[in-house]
Formats: structure tokens, sequence, C-alpha cells
């Protein structure tokens, strides 16, 4: 997030569009509510189903899933044509203005109702809202990120942040809800292929030979080719590249796209780990298993996601052998022949400070007193409480032409419904561990897929029978959930049940830079058992 949670009261409008905040961000949810409750905020939400946050919206747009960037582009022509737009900040702070003011010239609010469903007016209502506020936040989870066309539907929300000026002030801002509680830290310090800590590219020379010197390893050794993103290192185990897999604190059999496909290379791959603390469906298929701690059993840091480090402490005694992350791979590293001394995380963070800038005034000693917010540069930084004030770091803020494409797989006469996968309030990823909680359970305790009453009264479906679920890829039987939140022609899955995991059905389609699968659109078929 460039801003912080504690902000959104301050915001005069709050847009919400691929988020189901109240069930998969319960917690930051509550300060939405109390923003609008208190009738200063007035909240836009784009969202194809009729979410719980529906009931809290000014102006709700059900976009045909799949347009988001056909809606911004809309967005973006009315809040140009009725001169919304803030002429200071992008004479100032941005470049390419003319290139993307061509490329939404086209897109009327006719033209844009014509390829997202919604009505041309809500369309001028939602921009002349967002592009009137003085201060105006946008949020967006996965229903943003998880298609093909991931990261030209983030690009399009910066624009219209760039457009009104909405970045870089208390209250505005781009703010991403993480998917996971320290999704934001494994990111800021390397979980990614092509960065070392601190988003420090691994193709930059000087990068290599600045961790070449402070990890002590010979410079030839740091590869400068980014590696590869999870979906394609199962491609790699099919094709031969790729003989062994280490796999923390992730179940990939449930939670990964095309599941079929991914127990093909689970079952050749030569040689697998798994370091968890339960075992689960991938668990289940790996040579190794390496029990680790939980979250109360150790010492260590979370970052969320608005970018504040915070410290936990261990509450509990960790059962039998099971131990820190930490440990395990200090251990391993020096079996393997390395040196590794750290006897406390605490070192760790003192040696994350050293090589990543972010990070440079963050210690455990500091972090007794309260969580802090990167960046925080030195031992007297207070933290960042928003980005971007005064100026960005590449400079001046970029515009972007984004071209709308559609989803890879629309419905057809065989596979007449669009599928849409993601999360109850409930269960949490695969349900490694909610499923082990008896009253979770109780409260959902089985697979559904959403089906809207239209489509069932066709379908001679009843709510509560058994269907058959069936994509390209596979095929699963669920409970019928009738119900409007689901638009007609749509159905809705969570991925939390083993016995009928949505992932089956969703297909290997890829964003092509950011490598994330198109989990949000896939066409299946529904028939009664």
């Amino acid at each position: 997030m460039t801003n912080s949670i504690r902000e959104i009261p301050e915001a005069d409008v709050i847009f919400v569009i691929g988020s189901n905040t109240t069930e998969a961000h319960p917690v930051l949810s509550l300060q939405m509510k109390k923003a609008i409750k208190s009738g200063r905020t007035k909240l836009i939400l784009a969202d194809p189903r009729r979410i719980e946050l529906a009931q809290f919206a000014h102006i709700h747009v059900r976009h045909r899933p799949g347009t988001d960037v056909a809606l911004a582009k809309g967005i973006a022509h009315v809040i140009l044509e009725e001169g919304l737009q803030d002429e200071p900040f992008i004479r100032e702070r941005t470049e390419n203005f003319e290139a993307f003011a061509t490329s939404v010239e086209n897109w009327t609010p006719e033209y844009t109702s014509e390829v997202t469903g919604v009505a041309a007016e809500d369309i001028v209502q939602v921009a002349r809202l967002y592009g009137e506020a003085e201060r105006a936040s946008i949020f967006w989870a996965m229903g943003i990120t998880q298609h093909t066309t991931g990261t030209d539907n983030v690009k399009s929300l910066v624009n219209l942040a760039l457009l009104t000026g909405n970045v870089g002030r208390l209250g505005t801002g781009l703010n991403p809800l993480r998917g996971q509680n320290n999704v934001q830290g494994a990111c800021d310090l390397g979980g990614l292929p092509n960065v070392y800590p601190g988003y420090q590219s691994v193709s930059d020379e000087a990068m290599r030979r600045k961790f070449s010197e402070a990890w002590d390893v010979p410079y030839e050794a740091l590869d400068s080719e980014a590696g590869l993103t999870v979906t394609e290192i199962i491609d790699g185990i099919l094709e031969g590249e790729i003989h062994a897999l280490y796999i923390m604190g992730e179940n990939p059999m449930m939670s990964d796209p095309d599941l079929n496909h991914v127990r093909e290379a689970l079952e050749a791959v030569d040689f697998m780990v798994v370091q968890d603390l339960f075992l689960n469906e991938t668990g289940k298929m790996a040579d190794v298993i390496l029990t680790s701690a939980s979250f109360a059993e150790k010492w260590g840091t979370y970052t969320n996601t608005e970018r504040r480090v915070q410290l936990i402490r261990p509450a509990l005694d960790a059962p039998g052998q099971a131990l820190p992350d930490w440990k395990i791979l200090t251990d391993l590293a020096n079996r393997m022949g390395a040196d590794w001394s750290y006897e406390h995380p605490s070192e760790i963070m003192d040696e994350i400070a050293t090589v990543t800038p972010i990070y440079g005034g963050i210690s455990f000693d500091r972090l007794e007193e309260g969580g802090l917010q990167w960046p925080c540069v030195d031992a007297d930084h207070p933290g960042t409480q928003y980005l971007h004030k005064g100026e960005f770091a590449r400079g001046k803020g970029l515009f972007t032409p984004i071209s709308f494409r559609e989803a890879q797989e629309l419905p057809d006469d065989i596979y007449p419904f669009i599928l849409s996968t993601g999360r109850n309030l409930f269960h949490w990823h695969g349900g490694t561990m909610t499923h082990r909680s008896p009253g979770l359970k109780g409260l959902s305790p089985v697979a559904e897929v959403e089906i809207n009453p239209e489509d069932a009264r066709t379908l001679d479906v009843e709510n509560g029978d058994s269907v058959k679920v069936s994509s390209r890829r596979g095929e699963l039987i669920a409970e019928a959930r009738l119900t409007s939140r689901s638009p007609v022609g749509t159905v809705f899955m969570t991925f939390h049940y083993p016995e009928a995991a949505a992932n089956l059905l969703t297909g290997v389609h890829l964003d092509p830079q950011a490598k994330i699968p198109e989990y949000k659109v896939s066409a299946v078929r529904i028939d009664p058992v």
C-alpha cells in the first residue's frame, strides 16, 4: 500500500475494485465501514458479485469478469471530457500524459458499457465521484491481479490516480491488499525470482557485487538472469529442467492452477522436500518432511499490507522436533558446506538492515517499541506513513497507454459459464489450518458453487443439489448455492476444500509479465448429478 490503514477515514472517496474486502481482509474492512458510516466517505465498489461491501456502497457497478481495463479506460475518458483531471499534478509530476489521453479518446461511456456491461450513466457517476474528490484512494486485491491482464489492470488504476493527483498525499493512494499475512515481507526480502532483498535487480552488476561481498560468495556464483516463478517451475519439472523441489509453507496441490497438471509434475520430480506445520495434500507426496514451528512458537517479524514491520514473540514452546524455519535452513546450509552462525533472528534482521536500504533503520530493539513502516532508512528514521510525497522513486509518474484484451478463456456452447474463484470468511487457502478448527468447519463445512437463480432454473437445479462442475482440465462435485450474489452466466467457488478443489478447473494461462495465473476467469459447465 502506498498509504496507511489509519488514513482510510481521511478519504472522501474509497474505490474498491477486485477485492471482497469484508471476507478476505475483514479487520481492514472495519475501517472502511467506519469511514462510510461516519457520512464523510463515499464508497465506489466495482465487482461482478454482490459482495457484502455492496451494502455500504454509494454505487456498485458489476462489470463483466475480465473487463477491468475497459472500465478504467471509460472512467478516465469521462474525467478528461469533464475536465476533472488535476492539471498541475499532471504537468509537474507525470510524463507521457498525451499518449495516455489519446488511448482513452474512443472509450465513451456508451462504448465502455458495451464492453463491460455497466450502464453508461453509472460509468459517468463513478468518474465524477472519483474525479471530484479532494482525496480518493483505490483499493484492490487478487480480483485485479489474477488475470492474464493483471499487470495491465494495475497500470490502469495507476493511470486513474495520476490523472486525478490522488497519490503522495494523506488519504489517497494506490493500495493493493496483500493476500497473506507476510507476502509483503517475503517480496521485500527477496522472495521473487528477479530481485535481491529490497527489490534490487539481479541483472544489475553493482547489486551482484554488493551481495557477493555481503554474503562472502563468489561474484560468478550470482546469476544475472531472473529465476522461475511457481507456475514456471511446475512446467520446468515436466520439461526435464527441474529435478528437485523445496516447498516451504505452501500447498500447490490446492493453491496452484490446473491441479492435474501440478500432480503430474510433483509425481515426476526426482526429489521433493516439504517444510510445513501440518501434513497437507502436497506433503503427502514429499520424499522428506521438515516440521516447522508456527508463528506463536518463534521470534521473527511480519511485514503487513501497509509496509509495517512488526515483531512476533514466542508464546508457546514448539512441539516435538518442530523448529523455527531459520534454524532449519541454517542447519541445512551448514550441512551443505556453508558457515552460517546465526544465534537469534535479531542477528538476521541486523544483516537485512545492512543490505536492504528500505529496512536500513529497522532492528528488533526498535520494533520492541512498535511497528515501523518502510522505507525506514536509518536508526533515526521514524518510518514512512505514505509513499511518493513530493516525488516518485523513478522521478516522474508514468502514464501508460493500455490496450484492452479479453480473458484467455471465454464461455462457449460447451462451457457456457464463467467460473471465478476466491475465499470465504471462514477458511484460508487450502484449509491446512482452518479445517482443523471444528468451529470454522461447522460454519462452512462443504464446498459450494454459487449459481444465479436464473441459471439454476435453466439447469433444473435446486438449492443444495449436488452438481458436477467441469472445465477443459478437470471436474468436481459441489453443492449448489442459489444466490444473486453471482450474476447470470457467472459461477463462483472458493478453493478451500480438498474434496472439491476448485483449482482442478482453473487454467494455466499467465500474465506475460507477472506470470500470475488467470484464476478469476475460466470457462466451465454445470450438470446436475
